[in-house]
């Protein structure tokens, strides 16, 4: 008799709205289903919550995603920085560095989305020190007007990004037909790799005892 497997489903916790699309994705394509996800209100406010959501990552499945940035030199650093001593059920998942480098790793859908030749992308986005700034100076470059004036900011506007990037990112990674793929990304992305790999483990791991573990997933 042939059973349908439970469904599995995972809390989160991000930066922002790009980073909660980015979480539901990742979810769907190693096969769990996004549960409630908190925090969208930046770095700081994340990390000052960072110890409840561990507490209740004792009990359930949880991911944490966070941008690398220029904070620390590299991911491990920021792990042990912000989550020393990770329970059993929790996933943290750092960006390298932000999740911007993680969409410019699928460099032939990117390109599509940005009206541009593939070889514009570089062939590894995770070198960038701004990736968020090099998503807009290659809209800057598009051949399509929409995306240069959804995408870069306004002469004048003081804003680092135009008025529907957020919007336009969010598309692009929601999209199953056009948009972004997680598992073409993840070969130009170790951080992104890394990821998959660690939530492909939550998942599969489901029904055994959750506990704590100073080795993070």
């Amino acid at each position: 008799m042939n059973t349908v497997p439970a469904t599995v489903f995972i809390s989160g916790a991000v930066e922002g709205p790009v980073d909660e699309a980015l979480f539901a994705r990742l979810l769907r394509h190693v096969g769990a289903t996004p549960a409630r996800v908190y925090g969208k209100r930046g770095k700081d406010f994340l990390r000052l919550r960072c110890t409840g959501y561990n507490r209740a990552a004792v009990h359930q499945p949880w991911v944490i995603l966070v941008d690398l940035d220029q904070d620390y030199d590299c991911a491990p650093l920021l792990h042990r920085a912000w989550l020393p001593e990770p329970a059993g059920g929790m996933c943290f998942c750092v960006a390298v560095r932000a999740v911007e480098s993680w969409l410019l790793a699928d460099r032939e859908r990117v390109a599509s989305f940005l009206g541009l030749r593939a070889r514009a992308i570089p062939e590894n986005p995770e070198t960038s020190p701004d990736p968020k700034r090099l998503v807009v100076e290659l809209a800057r470059q598009s051949r399509r007007r929409d995306i240069r004036l959804d995408l870069v900011p306004r002469p004048q506007s003081g804003r680092s990004v135009g008025p529907a990037y957020t919007s336009r990112l969010i598309g692009f990674i929601s999209s199953t037909e056009s948009g972004w793929r997680p598992e073409v990304a993840a070969r130009s992305s170790y951080s992104l790799n890394k990821c998959l790999d660690r939530l492909s483990q939550l998942v599969a791991r489901q029904g055994r005892p959750a506990g704590r573990s100073r080795r993070p997933l």
